[in-house]
C-alpha cells in the first residue's frame, strides 16, 4: 500500500483477482444511510500506516462503511465451501466484501475486508448485513486474542450503519473492518478441489504458498510441505486456545484459516470453571466443538484439507493417500508434546520432562472435580494466594501442591518460575458476563463499559493490576449462558 499526497485517497491492491474467476465474484458493498463510528482501532491503523484515517474521521465513515471504495480496489466476495458440523456445504462470503490488500509496517500483506456490508452472490436467503452487537463482539474478542499472543484476525473499526437488521428482533446494524493475513480457508481448498480443474488447484496452491509460506517454494513436493506447515500452525493455534480457556464454538472447515489465525468470532466464549466438556454455542447441541474436543476437530479438519491436495501430491492415488496419512499420523504426538509443554509453562516449568505429565493431569482432574476457575487458579498459584478457597484444604490438593513445589524448586529460582508463569497465564480475560454487559450498554449508546473492558484485555499479563472485581463470575451465569452466530 502507498498513500497518495491527497489525504482523501488510499491506494490498495488485490492479488486474488489474478486467480481463476470461479474463486470469487466482483461485488460492491451496499451503501448505508447514516454511518457513525462506534469504535476505531488507532494503534492498528498506525501499524497499517493509514495516517489519513487518523487525521480525518470522515474518511473512516466513508471507507469503512462501504460508502466509498479506495482507488485501486476491485471489491470481491470469495467463494468457498466447508464442512459445517461434519456436513459438506457450498458457501462463500455471504455478508462480506474483500476491499483488497494493504502492506503493514512489517512489510506483511494483509486483507482489508468489510463484514456486514450487504448482499453478495453467496448470501443465499440472507440479507448480507450484521448486527452492531455481533460485530462489536468480534472486535473485542479478536483484540483480546491479539494481546493474549494468539494468532488472530484483527478489527480496524466498527461502524454503526443507522439502519436496522431483522433477526429475532429489530436490531442496530453494524459493519466491521477485518484485517487478516488472508481469508483463505480449508473450505477454499475444498471449493477449488471440487469445482475447478487440477491445473486451477495447482495454480491456487502455488499462490497460497507464495503468499504465506514462501520458504517452501524450493521444494519439489509443495502440496506435502503445505500440509505439514498448515498442520503445525493449527496445532500451535489450538494449543494457544487451550492455554487461555478459549472455545471457538464453530470449528467448521470454512472457519479454519490456512495461515493459522483465529477467524470468524461467532459463538465463541471463554471457559471460567474448568470443565473439558464446556460448550456455550447455542447450535452445538452435541458438544462437537467443546473445549477439549477442539484438538480432535483440528485433526478432522486437517484430514479434510489433506483430501483436497491428494490429486496434486502424486499421480498415483494410493501413493498420495500414503503420503497424507504419514503426515497426519504425526499430529497426535506433535499436539500432545506441545500441549504438555504449554501446560508445564503455565506451572512455571520451562523444561518439560515426561514425569511432569502425571502432575499436569492430576491438577486438571482436581480442577474439574472442584469446578475451579481456570484463569484465576494459575494467577493465584503464582501469588501462592489460596486463602478462603475450599478445595485448597483437601488432602488431594495439598499432595499435588507439595509435588509442584518440589518440581519448580528443581527447575529454577523463584523469580524465573514466576516470570514464566506470568508470561503464560493472563490475569484478565474477556469474561462472558462482562462482554455481554458491555455489548448491551454500547448498543444503547454508552461506550464506557466497552472501552473499560477493551483497555483491560489489551494488557492481560499486567500482574500489577488490581482487578479482583473483574475476576468473579456471577453465580450460575455460565450454566445458562449461550452464544450465537449473529447471522
Amino acid at each position: 500500500m502507498s498513500l497518495s499526497k491527497k489525504k482523501s485517497d488510499i491506494y490498495i491492491q488485490n492479488s486474488y483477482i489474478k486467480l481463476p474467476q470461479a474463486l470469487y465474484s466482483k461485488v460492491y458493498p451496499e451503501p448505508v444511510k447514516n454511518p457513525k463510528i462506534t469504535i476505531f482501532n488507532e494503534s492498528l491503523a498506525k501499524d497499517l500506516e493509514l495516517n489519513n484515517f487518523l487525521e480525518n474521521t470522515k474518511l473512516i465513515k466513508e471507507y469503512l462503511s462501504g460508502n466509498k471504495i479506495p482507488k485501486g480496489s476491485i471489491p470481491i466476495s470469495q467463494a468457498y465451501a466447508g464442512h459445517q458440523f461434519g456436513h459438506f456445504t457450498m458457501l462463500g462470503d455471504g455478508r462480506a466484501v474483500l476491499i483488497g490488500e494493504l502492506t503493514s509496517k512489517q512489510n506483511q500483506l494483509v486483507d482489508l475486508q468489510l463484514k456486514g456490508s450487504g448482499r453478495t452472490p453467496y448470501s443465499r436467503q440472507g440479507d448480507g448485513r450484521a448486527t452492531l452487537v455481533s460485530m462489536l463482539r468480534e472486535y473485542i474478542i479478536s483484540e483480546a486474542m491479539y494481546y493474549l499472543n494468539i494468532p488472530t484476525t484483527r478489527s480496524l473499526s466498527v461502524i454503526k450503519t443507522g439502519e436496522k437488521v431483522f433477526r429475532e428482533d429489530k436490531l442496530n446494524g453494524g459493519v466491521l473492518t477485518r484485517i487478516a493475513s488472508s481469508h483463505i480457508r480449508v473450505g477454499t481448498f475444498e471449493y477449488v478441489a471440487r469445482t475447478c480443474s487440477k491445473n486451477d488447484l495447482i495454480r491456487f496452491t502455488k499462490y497460497v504458498i507464495k503468499r504465506h509460506f514462501p520458504s517452501l517454494l524450493g521444494s519439489n513436493q509443495l502440496p506435502v510441505e503445505l500440509l505439514k506447515e498448515v498442520m503445525l500452525r493449527q496445532i500451535d493455534l489450538i494449543v494457544n486456545w487451550l492455554r487461555v480457556g478459549f472455545i471457538h464454538g464453530v470449528m467448521n472447515t470454512d472457519n479454519m484459516s490456512i495461515p493459522g489465525e483465529t477467524i470468524d468470532y461467532g459463538p465463541c466464549a471463554f471457559m471460567n470453571k474448568y470443565n473439558p466438556d464446556t460448550v456455550f454455542s447455542s447450535i452445538d447441541r452435541n458438544g462437537r466443538y467443546s473445549f477439549l474436543n477442539q484438538p480432535n476437530i483440528g485433526y478432522w479438519n486437517l484430514s479434510v484439507f489433506a483430501g483436497t491436495l491428494l490429486s496434486i501430491m502424486s499421480d498415483d492415488k494410493k501413493k498420495s493417500l500414503e503420503i497424507a496419512k504419514e503426515v497426519l499420523n504425526s499430529y497426535s504426538e506433535e499436539f500432545s508434546y506441545k500441549w504438555h509443554v504449554m501446560m508445564a509453562k503455565k506451572l512455571g516449568i520451562n523444561q518439560f520432562v515426561e514425569n511432569d505429565k502425571k502432575m499436569i493431569l492430576k491438577l486438571l482432574d482436581l480442577m474439574k472435580k472442584y469446578s475451579i476457575d481456570y484463569t484465576n487458579f494459575f494467577v493465584k498459584l503464582r501469588w501462592d494466594a489460596f486463602t478462603g478457597e475450599g478445595f485448597c484444604d483437601t488432602i488431594e490438593f495439598q499432595d499435588w501442591y507439595k509435588l509442584w513445589k518440589q518440581r519448580v524448586q528443581i527447575e529454577n529460582n523463584s523469580s524465573e518460575v514466576f516470570k514464566i508463569m506470568e508470561s503464560q497465564n493472563p490475569i484478565v480475560i474477556p469474561r462472558n458476563h462482562l462482554v455481554e454487559n458491555a455489548l448491551l450498554e454500547v448498543d444503547k449508546g454508552d461506550n464506557n463499559s466497552f472501552n473499560k473492558l477493551l483497555k483491560l484485555v489489551s494488557d492481560p499479563f499486567n500482574y500489577e493490576l488490581n482487578i479482583n472485581n473483574m475476576q468473579t463470575v456471577p453465580d450460575n451465569f455460565d450454566e445458562t449462558y449461550k452464544t450465537f452466530c449473529g447471522t
